[in-house]
């Protein structure tokens, strides 16, 4: 019992009663918060770059729908449904692996800033002290990047919504063309996502090369 209780902590590290369990059980193999924290950030980076390719799949599907000149317009619909629930799950993971990067990082930084006063050595504390300044200054670039990325998430997903929606109920060409218009809408929010994200995803190269 005792044995799986653990397990479930380590599997839920996420949560604040987990998180120093977890933390203790890393550091035992070797691996600090500043790999963690590494490590978190490549998945975040990792998830943008899936989603970047998953919405422009679902824009892509959409002009499909769009340009749609006979033949089986529920596959084409259905299509279209299943990109806008693949693009869901991307966001979702998007915002996942930001939240945990955000853990992490308040975390270490915490830890960091606790220990400079163990210090007996001045200057070696100041050099320290300038380190940790230096990567949070990093840190809130690249976490502003990905927030700014993240917010681009909701405009794209419910003009998508709204689409799939909409054709969802009025299934037929007369519907297909009145959507016409929501294209040049579609795609400017889609090209404004994916330049946050390619933002984002350069911020993290940054941060992560100062790590």
């Amino acid at each position: 019992m005792r044995a799986r209780n653990f397990l479930l902590c380590w599997l839920m590290a996420a949560l604040p009663a987990c998180q120093s369990a977890y933390y203790g059980a890393m550091e035992r193999f070797g691996i600090e918060k500043r790999d963690i924290l590494v490590d978190r950030v490549q998945e975040a980076q990792g998830a943008q770059e899936d989603g970047q390719a998953q919405f422009v799949n679902a824009l892509e599907q959409f002009r499909s729908v769009i340009d749609f000149d006979g033949g089986d317009l529920e596959a084409v619909y259905n299509r279209l449904d299943s990109e806008f629930q693949r693009s869901e799950a991307a966001a979702t993971r998007i915002r996942d692996r930001i939240s945990a990067v955000e853990t992490v990082a308040e975390d270490l930084f915490d830890e960091w800033e606790n220990e400079l006063d163990l210090y007996t050595n001045q200057s070696l504390r100041r050099d320290s002290e300038q380190q940790l300044r230096e990567t949070r200054q990093r840190y809130a670039r690249f976490i502003d990047a990905m927030d700014r990325a993240e917010q681009s998430l909701d405009p794209v997903l419910d003009n998508l919504r709204d689409n799939v929606l909409y054709l969802r109920h009025n299934l037929n060409s007369r519907a297909v063309a009145s959507l016409r218009g929501e294209l040049d809408v579609v795609n400017a929010d889609v090209d404004e996502l994916v330049a946050a994200m390619q933002l984002a995803i350069a911020e993290s190269e940054r941060f992560i090369s100062g790590m």
